[in-house]
């Protein structure tokens, strides 16, 4: 995973209401996006980056909705990895890598799980004003 975020060819973003229909619509676009850059959906990493996906922006719906209208998903990738992350307007930062199944942590358990299983990375990014945050996720393809 040397590509730098920064500098991945493939990117697409993607805002939308923080309302229980935006885990739907993130995961058929991340469907769409992949396909699009060639990466196909029976890659063993995408099955993984969905259900990640699927729980980030369900944490966003259930925890940052009544501060955060909108919740945002930019997705990503390079030859070498499959990245994306979810931001929304809560300044409230979860500890990802304290996040551990069976310790009350909810899904980000299973979401930190799946990243260090797969050999990916996650990290918090604070916005500027310290008002919002994105979590990313990165995974090797």
């Amino acid at each position: 995973m040397s590509t730098r975020l920064a500098a991945l060819p493939h990117r697409h973003v993607l805002t939308m209401p923080n309302d229980p229909t935006a885990v739907r619509v993130a995961r058929e676009t991340a469907e769409q996006v992949v396909l699009e850059w060639g990466i196909g959906l029976r890659h063993p990493a995408v099955d993984p980056a969905l259900l990640i996906l699927s729980e980030l922006v369900t944490n966003s719906v259930r925890h940052a909705a009544d501060l955060s209208p909108q919740v945002t998903v930019i997705y990503a990738a390079g030859a070498d990895c499959l990245a994306f992350a979810v931001h929304d307007r809560h300044p409230s930062q979860p500890p990802l890598y304290g996040a551990v199944p069976g310790t009350g942590t909810g899904g980000l358990g299973t979401v930190m799980e799946l990243v260090l299983t797969l050999g990916g990375t996650a990290v918090i990014r604070a916005d500027a004003d310290g008002g919002g945050k994105s979590i990313w996720i990165t995974l090797p393809l």
